[in-house]
């Protein structure tokens, strides 16, 4: 029996799960969400996918039909594309760069990090399996698992300082590759509007955009040049209007602004005549242990 075969045999009955880390991720908000999730089997769209918690809940349950995927980061897209149609040689890939950095020091380690994030940003790796792998490795490896880029594009996180970082699950990427794969799903880098132009009556859309800061100094969480700010936040919002009145179902997850203001009502004003609840969330990204915590988010549905 090969690798492959023994490996197939477990993930048969392997519920996928995100296989990035990823700031602001929601599989620890599923529980919350699942109370609002439509109940039925439906095309479903997200067209911020980020770490893919929520598709991969919803597919795991047999609820996802057909799938369109998007990021405007062509890097994560990319990765999406190669996991679903090169799992075998992305694997191995992945093991080899985990091999080679786990041998090494904690001084090599470093050097070696920041010498393939270096590769990273000049594009060395064109080839999309190569670069999808180097994806992976720089965020198992950086600090905190944050994914950021400068405005240039690159990515900018310092290493990480891990004793024995898990790279990749071999078992839970064939999973991934399986949901993507029976959800027949298309993945794009695109603008969000254009994704989701063919949305219609009854189809689902799942946004999870980048939250509008607390504060100045809280957008860290930047994942493709250009940032994404309150003119931004507006054009989502007409989006969502647009396909509300076309009858598509809509669920919306941002910050609360009421968290440092009480008196900003930015979303309600935004999305005024649409649910609005309130969910309660654990912020464990900052550098600063004391300033890590449980706040709140918002959950906006057209339903």
């Amino acid at each position: 029996m090969s690798v492959r075969q023994a490996i197939q045999i477990r993930e048969d009955a392997f519920r996928p799960r995100p296989f990035l880390k990823w700031a602001g991720g929601k599989s620890r908000l599923i529980p919350q969400l699942e109370p609002f999730f439509p109940k039925r089997r439906m095309v479903y769209f997200e067209p911020f996918i980020g770490g893919g918690a929520v598709f991969l809940h919803l597919a795991a349950k047999g609820l996802i039909k057909k799938a369109f995927l998007n990021d405007l980061n062509s890097d994560l897209a990319g990765l999406y594309s190669v996991i679903k149609n090169t799992p075998d040689v992305f694997i191995e890939q992945c093991l080899a760069l985990s091999d080679e950095y786990l041998a090494l020091s904690d001084v090599e380690r470093a050097e070696y990090y920041y010498n393939k994030r270096r590769q990273y940003n000049k594009g060395a790796w064109t080839n999309p399996v190569t670069r999808a792998a180097a994806t992976v490795f720089l965020n198992k490896t950086c600090f905190n698992g944050l994914f950021r880029v400068n405005s240039k594009g690159e990515f900018n996180v310092p290493a990480g300082k891990y004793k024995s970082p898990t790279i990749i699950e071999p078992e839970n990427i064939y999973a991934v590759c399986r949901a993507l794969n029976e959800t027949e799903a298309e993945i794009t880098c695109a603008d969000f509007s254009d994704v989701l132009e063919n949305a219609s009556n009854g189809d689902f859309v799942y946004y999870d955009p980048p939250y509008r800061p607390l504060n100045r100094t809280a957008c860290f969480t930047t994942y493709a040049a250009g940032g994404f700010d309150d003119s931004e936040q507006a054009r989502l919002a007409s989006c969502f209007r647009k396909l509300s009145a076309k009858g598509t179902a809509q669920m919306l997850s941002n910050s609360d602004p009421k968290n440092a203001d009480p008196s900003d009502g930015f979303f309600e004003e935004l999305y005024d005549g649409f649910r609005i609840r309130k969910v309660r969330a654990s912020r464990n990204i900052n550098s600063s242990a004391d300033k890590r915590g449980s706040i709140s988010e918002l959950l906006i549905m057209n339903y």
